[in-house]
């Protein structure tokens, strides 16, 4: 079922070579046909991530994918169009989207072809255009709650907290019942997760010395297990908040790996786009106020600018506008 008159033609941000945020490039483009198990979407907004630069720099690039490569794993907008197999969304429908296996081009550009099965309604309380720069980090999160399994009133310490995957995980360990002490970058940072519902928020980039006090006075029999949205001496110091036999759980591609060491359970994970696991997201969204944290919006053709601004530091997500 097709929704209005579809182009044959879209604007897109694609690349014919790897390398820097140079070789990507705004060119005009074939809409791509839907298969039977498919959705066609005509995209509003575009989260960008590390991943799309990973991809860009040709060390992550998605299983059958051909040059010229439209990147974007991450995306929201209007389903136009769904293949006769499409039970879960509809034509009409806002939704988002995580997919990093799609060979037929990614969220950059006007329109995406994508499973069906990567795709979910944009939950109430999330403005549509931020839904776009949610779903991998928001899913990566969830994963890592699931490896963790923490009962409710359990402490979870978030060192990355005021980022893209961290800030989100904030929000939904609170949904589990957690009590969150939330490891953040500068005061701004902190401001933020304060702002979203952390029991403890402390800057990472103040003295350790005092961040660990405040942890054990929070929690003076130890956090159950740390989230590490990175690595490095700081999360490995903040080990030593840990009860005996905690856990410390990190994202595949986090470098470098937070170490080992007696009486701690290093344990990695990483996001499963699914219909189970979006469901779950949704429902964890929906069970009150829910933020997607924009640090800078960008339209598709300031992509480059974007691609530069992901070296640097900021707090939450990067967006295309696309629509």
């Amino acid at each position: 079922m097709v929704d209005g008159d579809v182009p044959e033609r879209m604007q897109a941000a694609a690349f014919d070579e790897f390398g820097g945020p140079e070789v990507i490039t705004l060119r005009k483009l074939p809409i791509p046909e839907v298969a039977d198990d498919e959705v066609l979407i005509k995209v509003l907004s575009a989260g960008v991530g590390v991943w799309d630069a990973y991809e860009r720099q040709g060390t992550f690039v998605p299983e059958g994918s051909s040059l010229p490569i439209v990147p974007g794993s991450d995306g929201a907008g209007t389903v136009i169009a769904v293949g006769s197999k499409v039970s879960n969304v509809a034509v009409g429908e806002l939704v988002y989207v995580s997919a990093t296996t799609r060979p037929k081009g990614g969220c950059y550009a006007e329109y995406t072809v994508v499973k069906a099965e990567y795709a979910a309604k944009v939950p109430a309380g999330v403005p549509a255009e931020h839904a776009g720069a949610m779903p991998t980090d928001a899913l990566t999160a969830l994963a890592g709650l699931d490896t963790l399994s923490l009962s409710a009133g359990s402490w979870l310490l978030i060192f990355g907290a005021s980022g893209g995957q961290g800030h989100l995980a904030v929000q939904l360990a609170k949904r589990q019942g957690l009590n969150v002490i939330a490891v953040a970058s500068g005061a701004d940072g902190v401001a933020l997760v304060t702002r979203l519902g952390a029991d403890i928020s402390l800057d990472g980039h103040g003295d350790l010395d005092d961040v660990l006090a405040r942890i054990r006075d929070a929690a003076p029999a130890g956090v159950d297990a740390i989230l590490a949205m990175a690595g490095g001496a700081t999360v490995d110091r903040l080990t030593e908040a840990l009860v005996d036999g905690g856990v410390v759980a990190y994202a595949h591609g986090v470098q470098p790996e937070p170490s080992e060491r007696n009486g701690v359970v290093v344990r990695a994970y990483d996001g499963e786009s699914n219909p189970r696991q979006l469901q779950r997201l949704n429902e964890l969204i929906e069970a009150g106020p829910f933020v997607v944290h924009v640090a800078e919006t960008f339209p598709l053709g300031k992509v480059r600018e974007a691609h530069k601004r992901l070296q640097t530091s900021y707090l939450g997500k990067l967006l295309l506008t696309v629509a």
